[in-house]
């Protein structure tokens, strides 16, 4: 299994409780192991019983086991600051004012959100040498793939802001008057250094989630889960990202042959519709099925999480880079 693992899917499916568990699962194998929660509920903290926070602090009695949770609200936050001072140190005093609130507009569009948790993505993706997994348990399908695509997107994007930024500054050496103005060269421009190192970021980020990252996806038998899951294979595909696995979460449990009851009925109708369901992801969707997870009377945590880590037939084993 490669290092960085993802778990997606639809919001509410059980991504947590599923890559808490395999988090677990990988820890009690002795991999080197950090959960990373960017659920907005901070549902981690519940599934360990367990407050993190937005650096990694170890998981109560798991030598293996770290675990933190990004604030996406704070990481909007933090980049809006961060765009602010890189781009007042670059213009006049005079219209700061005006860049600060294009800043603060652009922050409220859509995308603002992903491109703040990307960022955080990365960090944490080159802050990782100490551990040999990282498993993210990742925002709702929609948000993970606009996500994902940012790096493809937005590296032919840098490229050309790198080439018109180039050409503004040789026309400003041509419209110089000998020793009279300032000039400014390539070497050391600010701003021609900041785009530089947002386009190795995003290649750096490009080459890990294609050649070091795995990608699961968690859904529930129904209808609206499964049409999701299928437009995020799709989707994914067109990325180059392959999705390795399908985790069907929160099936009924059936009743015992000698019930009769009304509830009893109920549960076994619904039973055989569920079954039609997996039946159809397992014969019409290309990922193979890694795991069934029946919905427990309790919420997942404790011995329940190390249930669920059972159950899920996903390698651990680090696999060697080449």
């Amino acid at each position: 299994m490669r290092k960085f693992v993802f778990f997606g899917g639809k919001g509410g499916v059980g991504k947590t409780t599923v890559s808490s568990a395999y988090g677990l699962k990988c820890a009690r194998a002795g991999v080197s192991t950090l959960v990373v929660s960017t659920d907005p509920a901070h549902s981690v903290s519940d599934v360990f019983d367990q407050d993190f926070g937005d650096e990694p602090s170890s998981v109560a009695d798991e030598s293996h086991l770290d675990a933190m949770e990004i604030d996406p609200e704070r990481e909007v936050e933090r980049h809006l600051m961060e765009t602010k001072r890189a781009l007042s140190d670059q213009v006049s005093a005079g219209i700061v004012n005006e860049i600060d609130r294009q800043i603060e507009m652009a922050h409220q569009t859509p995308g603002a959100y992903e491109a703040a948790l990307f960022d955080r993505f990365v960090d944490v993706m080159r802050e990782s040498d100490e551990y040999d997994r990282v498993v993210f348990d990742t925002s709702p399908t929609g948000s993970t793939l606009r996500l994902l695509s940012l790096p493809s997107f937005l590296e032919g994007w840098i490229d050309r802001l790198h080439h018109k930024r180039e050409r503004s500054i040789k026309l400003f050496e041509r419209a110089a008057i000998g020793n009279n103005e300032p000039r400014r060269l390539l070497d050391g421009d600010p701003i021609l250094a900041r785009l530089q190192a947002r386009k190795e970021t995003f290649e750096f980020a490009g080459e890990v989630l294609h050649k070091q990252a795995a990608f699961f996806l968690v859904l529930n038998p129904d209808e609206l889960s499964i049409r999701e899951t299928e437009r995020a294979i799709g989707s994914l595909e067109e990325y180059g990202l392959a999705v390795e696995g399908l985790v069907v979460n929160r099936l009924t449990p059936e009743p015992d042959d000698d019930e009769t009851g009304r509830g009893a009925r109920y549960l076994r109708d619904r039973c055989a519709t569920e079954r039609s369901r997996l039946k159809h992801i397992r014969e019409d969707l290309a990922p193979p099925v890694c795991a069934t997870i029946e919905t427990r009377v309790e919420e997942i945590k404790g011995e329940f999480v190390e249930e669920v880590a059972a159950e899920l037939d996903i390698e651990v084993a680090v696999a060697q880079r080449v």
